[in-house]
């Protein structure tokens, strides 16, 4: 066997390797979602066995019926919507805005303004400040509270700014040398050309604020206004407190399971939406990312 012979072997062992590395990797990622589905539409006697562990067994969908005929979950999804276009609309206009000045060499005040924001990556006020500062602000107990104190985010303003600077600055030379102002400079040339790291900001924004819920817990009392993920957590200490307790009678043990298969059921209903929005906007999340890293 020839030196060429053993490199084509040991470059196939390697590939089959890798390969192998991809599925596991990839199963052990879609194993817990593949699961929580299989919970959710399996027969009741089975998840009160927990004897289901990758594919359903028997099939019932009584517990998504119980998930959409409760006007609770509706008025949760109809807030985190609220909160989720009205957010990653202003995060990501506000972002862009920030990134923009600060990603110009002649900005005088860009790298004071750049250790500002580094610093916050690293020290923040604490829970009691920020509390103290929604409530002096008049937030508190609005839907304004989620998202006010959350606007901008210093990860997502530096790679935003690390796109920006790819752009050549040489096309906003020519176009101020044009009689182009600033703003249309931004609007009409940086715009079109931040297509990938506006898809980037939306998916991260979007995800953000449809998983938040610590804000809601923390300054809106009324449950009025709480997001979709405060009713899953409503639901999820329901079922712990009920698998923990409910089981001393045949009743409590009907409303234990029926808990339990609701939370999965849930689960799944929460996180479909963006599930179903991710493919979407995969494509341009390597790019972006990819291209905002690139320092000339």
């Amino acid at each position: 066997m020839n030196k060429s012979q053993r490199r084509n072997i040991s470059d196939k062992a390697f590939l089959v390797c890798v390969y192998i590395f991809v599925i596991l990797c990839s199963v052990i990622a879609l194993y817990p979602l593949v699961y929580t589905l299989s919970m959710s539409i399996s027969g009741a006697e089975h998840v009160a066995k927990n004897d289901i562990f990758f594919l359903p067994k028997g099939f019932s969908v009584q517990a998504y019926k119980m998930v959409f005929e409760d006007k609770e979950i509706w008025g949760a999804y109809g807030n985190t919507l609220w909160y989720t276009v009205v957010g990653t609309v202003t995060s990501v206009a506000l972002t862009l805005l920030s990134a923009y000045p600060l990603s110009r060499r002649r900005f005088f005040l860009r790298r004071k303004l750049m250790l500002f924001v580094m610093f916050t990556l690293y020290f923040s006020g604490g829970m009691i400040p920020m509390f103290l500062l929604v409530n002096n602000l008049g937030l508190y107990n609005t839907r304004w509270a989620c998202i006010f104190p959350y606007l901008i985010s210093a990860w997502n303003l530096i790679v935003c700014k690390s796109f920006l600077e790819s752009i050549p600055e040489t096309l906003e030379e020519a176009a101020s040398i044009d009689g182009a102002s600033p703003y249309f400079i931004f609007y009409k040339i940086f715009m079109p050309l931040s297509k990938p790291i506006i898809a980037v900001m939306t998916l991260f924004y979007a995800v953000g604020q449809w998983n938040a819920y610590f804000a809601a817990m923390m300054y809106l009392p009324d449950s009025n206004l709480h997001p979709i993920q405060m009713y899953l957590r409503k639901i999820l200490i329901l079922s712990n407190a009920q698998s923990s307790m409910g089981g001393s009678s045949m009743g409590g043990f009907e409303r234990s399971l029926a808990t339990q298969q609701l939370k999965y059921s849930v689960i799944i209903v929460t996180i479909l939406p963006i599930l179903m929005v991710y493919p979407y906007l995969q494509k341009y999340f390597v790019k972006g990312v990819m291209i905002g890293s690139i320092k000339e």
